[in-house]
């Protein structure tokens, strides 16, 4: 609620202060010798830093218990500049398979054009992951729950195991939100959020969040000011207004998500469910070691293959067709033409994404509102 919260120096505002300039007076009394160096706590241009900015970043910073945040434009933008600012030519990153489409795209089709090797390992062997580090890495890159199959990576195990290879960790940790999850306190070095989904919570706002160590975010930061990934002070204000009830809203999103879940996992039209709150996830008990709740994402294949699942995207009536997710309201997909488009078929076979897989972002809506609209869409199936 009040970390990054203005104090005496707001002409007594309650909230952040909308800091609407591109540019700010010269910090120096004399700025014929200002020499580009800002001074603490002074400001110059806004795509270097801005007060609004600054308060959603001390404010992310102390959720996920980390020295430093810093905040972007989009989440592929905090992915992007955060893999160039601790990478480098000739650098090997070890990634799990399970990825976001664009952050797989990124790899795929980016990272090695600029002479860095990535090498893909399975999201939940822990032996293969120790296999490569022993190859050497400069980074591991993981999601946890990853997207779309809700896969748990034991985030503990393998931060001490990269540490012990000189591998920076870092992860995608929008699935889980600081509320259910600070990997930061189970070794990982650096947390990445797509603040456009729980963070902000409105689905109004394109935002990203890095989170970590004081020199790191110094190298991301570099970065953001470079590619000019900066989030404008508007933005950032509609940022901090939706983290001020992240928690209560994970709260519904957490039990919502549990019941819809068990739901599914009942009904007859519905083949098989993706959720690690339920005792059914093969890795549940990693689950309740590291989480302090399961999240409002469930991911579930249905009768009928793809025309079963499209059927069921045509016949809802409260549960909105659109991407992206962590929404208030309950928003429902096909990671087959939406998250995970531009992965090739062969791909998303080998992942285990079918083509009756659908992605459920549960809401905060009644939850006998929710299971009755699926209950209508499957019955059509």
């Amino acid at each position: 609620m009040h970390g990054g919260e203005p104090k005496e120096d707001c002409h007594g505002a309650v909230t952040a202060p909308i800091f609407q300039t591109s540019t700010f007076f010269f910090p120096t009394e004399d700025p014929i010798s200002w020499q580009g160096k800002v001074p603490e706590g002074s400001y110059i241009y806004t795509r270097w830093g801005n007060p609004t900015v600054a308060a959603v970043e001390a404010k992310m910073a102390s959720l996920e218990n980390a020295q430093s945040s810093v905040v972007f434009s989009s989440g592929m933008a905090a992915i992007s500049s955060t893999l160039l600012a601790l990478l480098k030519k000739g650098d090997r990153l070890l990634s799990i398979e399970d990825l976001y489409g664009g952050t797989f795209s990124l790899m795929r089709d980016e990272l090695p054009r600029l002479g860095v090797e990535v090498r893909a390992v399975s999201t939940t062997d822990i032996g293969e992951m120790e296999r490569e580090l022993g190859k050497g890495a400069a980074a591991v890159y993981l999601e946890s729950p990853t997207n779309p199959l809700l896969k748990l990576v034991d985030l503990k195990a393998v931060a001490e195991m990269a540490h012990s290879a000189g591998a920076k960790v870092i992860i995608d940790s929008t699935f889980a939100t600081p509320i259910n999850q600070t990997p930061i306190d189970l070794g990982v070095d650096v947390v990445i959020h797509s603040a456009t989904k729980y963070l902000n919570g409105h689905s109004d706002l394109i935002a990203g969040t890095v989170a970590g160590s004081k020199a790191d975010m110094e190298l991301v930061l570099k970065k953001r000011i470079l590619f000019g990934g900066s989030l404008d002070p508007m933005g950032a204000f509609l940022l901090m207004r939706g983290m001020k009830t992240l928690d209560i809203r994970m709260e519904r999103h957490n039990r919502n998500g549990l019941a819809v879940a068990k739901f599914l996992e009942q009904h007859e039209k519905v083949e098989r469910v993706y959720h690690p709150g339920l005792a059914s996830h093969p890795q549940h008990a990693l689950a309740v070691r590291q989480m302090r709740g399961f999240g409002g994402m469930v991911s579930f294949e249905v009768a009928g293959g793809r025309n079963g699942a499209e059927k069921l995207l045509r016949s809802v009536q409260l549960i909105k067709r659109a991407t992206s997710l962590g929404g208030v309201d309950s928003l429902v997909s096909m990671p087959l033409n939406s998250s995970h488009s531009s992965l090739t078929p062969g791909d998303r076979e080998r992942l285990g994404i079918k083509d009756s897989l659908v992605r459920l972002s549960v809401g905060i809506e009644d939850t006998q509102d929710i299971m009755d609209d699926l209950n209508h869409g499957l019955s059509q199936i």
